[in-house]
């Protein structure tokens, strides 16, 4: 029966509008099946704030569970597309990488001083909100986010643990009755 279908969804790509445009059409479309239960396998370098904190709020709102496992590396923006399971998992031998922000700029780029003012203030809001969903899903306050963030904290699978940013740690990435879809 589609209600009692598990969807397995391998998330190994960077987070950027392809990658998210492609998760969220996937989960979308097994919605409309009736699949009630997704796994997203995730191992990503992190990318674009905007995609990761969209693709979190979407997947925080769907009415389904979602199961987060980190089989590699889950860097950067990658943590928040993480935070979205309500049961986050790793691999013994996985890291997470929780980082600021920052703009990229183009060759011979110049800025009045509103510009740049602008673009600060963004990279503040984007900051805060990173910190913000750690926070709310690991138990952490806020400024203790936000510092190991400034900080460039990189935790290995039992520190993130005792972090409450990963709730078990085991190699099993899915069980057999899941339908495995790709995403690159």
């Amino acid at each position: 029966m589609p209600e009692n279908r598990r969807v397995a969804i391998r998330f190994m790509a960077a987070v950027d509008d392809k990658s998210v445009g492609v998760l969220l059409t996937t989960v979308e479309s097994k919605l409309r099946e009736g699949v009630k239960h997704f796994t997203l396998l995730i191992s990503t370098p992190g990318g674009s704030v905007f995609h990761g904190l969209s693709a979190y709020n979407f997947l925080k709102g769907i009415p389904a569970k979602i199961v987060t496992h980190n089989f590699g590396s889950v860097d950067s923006i990658g943590v928040v597309l993480f935070c979205a399971g309500s049961e986050r998992r790793s691999v013994p031998q996985a890291r997470f990488l929780l980082h600021g922000v920052s703009m990229g700029l183009q060759k011979d780029q110049r800025f009045e001083e509103k510009q740049l003012e602008e673009s600060l203030k963004g990279l503040r809001i984007d900051l805060t909100n990173i910190a913000r969903v750690v926070a709310a899903n690991t138990g952490k306050p806020e400024k203790e986010v936000y510092d190991a963030m400034i900080d460039r904290t990189t935790l290995d699978p039992e520190q993130a643990k005792a972090w409450g940013l990963v709730h078990t740690v085991q190699p099993e990435l899915i069980s057999g009755d899941e339908e495995l879809i790709a995403i690159q």
